[in-house]
């Protein structure tokens, strides 16, 4: 605690005092508008009465000013010493609750799952609570045996996997949970940091409806490997969170209606390689998505009716094949959503039915070769560089609207 002497506490509330006191003396002579006081040269009975009543009364209200201060004084030391205790209490339950994590039993190490989760729900203040969770998100990101598979010698082993699998999937199953609470209320992380960096996530895990306003979420290089993560209606108004480096070769992560009107959501060098990645619906309305030197290479992926219109989307570098890319009837109305270099080399991108009406979309340096890339009822000018990058005559398989070859 950092409270000042008694004798500099003392001596400020008095100066306080007084000014406080002038000030409301000279406040009430200006309302009620006083010319000039009435003097007297004689001193009678009755002021000699009123000057020791007033002298009483200021030695009174220094007397209260004084208990004042102690009690203050007093009610922070009892305030900090039942915050130590509370910390104490939290740092044995903690200890125990991380033991239990240690445990070769299973069911043990999913009670000391529960208990952490409980901690961070009662943390005294926000430091431990981000400790509780720095440790459910470090357990996920140890090593574990994979799965031995159906040979009946296996069986013990197999057993043993799964066991310690419900062990991790209840993690990603409680920070789902307590993330989509709202901030501000009981239970809820949001504003703590998340990382969760090379995590296997193979379980159906639930952000909906969460706000990043704050903090630092990272998924980097973790495998969505089955299972599925949604976003859906998330708000991405500060912090960050990225998904770099990230291989969704399986499994659903969606992000459907979702809004993105600040911070940073980044996909730089992820490989889509299998499963659905979704952003129908959503809203790109400030800060940015970053798809650079991503790769689609078997996902489904669409953005279907997604909104463009102030945010930085850049897909510089990223390579499409083999992978049905769908951006039909997205709008993009504002910001930049680019695709300077990106290589068309496979698959299927569609842009059918889009509304080009602002903002920049630049194909500087874009390869088209062995691809269906389509633009069939795409409304607005061309996108700059688009038509130097498919070359004269398009290439087959790149679909045009005849507006736009038109153009001289």
């Amino acid at each position: 605690m950092r409270l000042w002497k008694v004798s500099r506490a003392l001596t400020f509330a008095f100066i306080a005092a007084v000014m406080v006191a002038s000030g409301v003396f000279y406040g009430l002579v200006f309302l009620l508008d006083f010319q000039e006081i009435d003097t007297t040269a004689k001193l009678d009975a009755k002021t000699l009465f009123d000057l020791v009543k007033l002298s009483f009364g200021v030695v009174a209200g220094s007397g209260a000013l004084v208990a004042l201060v102690v009690a203050y004084r007093r009610q922070r030391v009892d305030e900090a010493g039942a915050h130590r205790e509370a910390t104490r209490l939290h740092t044995e339950r903690f200890s125990q609750a991380v033991d239990k994590l240690g445990s070769d039993s299973p069911a043990v190490r999913l009670g000391g799952v529960h208990a952490l989760a409980g901690l961070a729900d009662d943390a005294p203040d926000d430091s431990l609570r981000q400790t509780c969770i720095d440790v459910l998100c470090a357990y996920l990101q140890l090593p574990f045996t994979p799965d031995p598979g159906n040979d009946p010698a296996d069986q013990e082993q197999r057993h043993r996997y799964l066991a310690f699998r419900k062990v991790r999937h209840t993690i990603l199953r409680l920070i789902g949970d307590h993330y989509s609470r709202p901030q501000e209320t009981h239970r809820s992380w949001q504003g703590c940091d998340l990382d969760l960096t090379g995590v296997t996530v193979d379980c159906q895990v639930s952000f909906d409806g969460a706000e990043f306003s704050d903090g630092r979420v990272s998924f980097d290089r973790a495998v969505f490997s089955d299972g599925s993560v949604s976003f859906y209606g998330a708000v991405f108004s500060g912090g960050w969170v990225s998904f770099y480096g990230a291989d969704l070769s399986g499994g659903k992560l969606s992000f459907g209606r979702a809004k993105i009107s600040g911070g940073e959501v980044s996909f730089g060098g992820a490989k889509f390689a299998g499963g659905e990645v979704s952003f129908d619906g959503a809203e790109f309305s400030g800060g940015g998505v970053i798809f650079y030197s991503a790769e689609f290479s078997g996902s489904r992926v669409s953005f279907d009716h997604t909104e463009f219109s102030s945010s930085w989307v850049p897909f510089d570098g990223a390579v499409f094949s083999r992978s049905p890319v769908s951006f039909g009837h997205a709008e993009f109305s504002g910001g930049q959503a680019s695709f300077r270099g990106a290589v068309f080399s496979g698959g299927e991108v569609s842009f059918d039915h889009a509304v080009l009406s602002g903002g920049q979309m630049p194909f500087n340096n874009a390869v088209f070769s062995g691809t269906q890339v389509s633009f069939n009822y795409t409304t607005g000018s061309a996108p700059r560089g688009l038509l130097a990058a498919v070359g004269t005559p398009a290439p087959a398989g790149v679909s045009l609207p005849s507006a736009w070859l038109s153009v001289p």
